[in-house]
């Protein structure tokens, strides 16, 4: 087995309405995103690789419009959008034409988290 990744960055505004009161975090804001795309598989040995990186480049690509420089508030599953939110919701878009293995969401240089599947 082997995991190849592509990283993506986007900037989008967000505000989570689900914090205590008085949180910084309830404030419309907004984040420059690292989203990283993890694939699993065998290595072909024709090819001598997992898949071409722009095979995950054009998958998401779909996915990168509906967030880049948007309200994500306002799309459909993000009415909460933290960034555990974001990374199932991304996984749940791409699952069908990668073999995910994990969705990395960054927030900030120092924060975010990673979705490796339902268990």
């Amino acid at each position: 087995m082997i995991e190849i990744f592509r990283e993506f960055t986007f900037e989008a505004a967000h505000r989570l309405p689900n914090v205590p009161d008085g949180h910084k975090c309830a404030r419309l804001h907004g984040h420059s995103y690292r989203v990283e795309v993890h694939v699993r598989g065998e290595i072909d040995p024709a090819t001598g690789w997992l898949m071409d990186f722009a095979e995950i480049k054009s998958a998401f690509r779909p996915v990168l419009d509906q967030l880049d420089h948007y309200y994500l508030n306002e799309i459909p599953g993000l009415e909460n959008p933290t960034s555990e939110v974001l990374a199932k919701w991304i996984w749940a878009l791409l699952s069908g034409s990668l073999p995910l293995s994990a969705i990395h969401v960054r927030e900030t240089c120092t924060s975010g988290c990673v979705y490796k599947g339902e268990i």
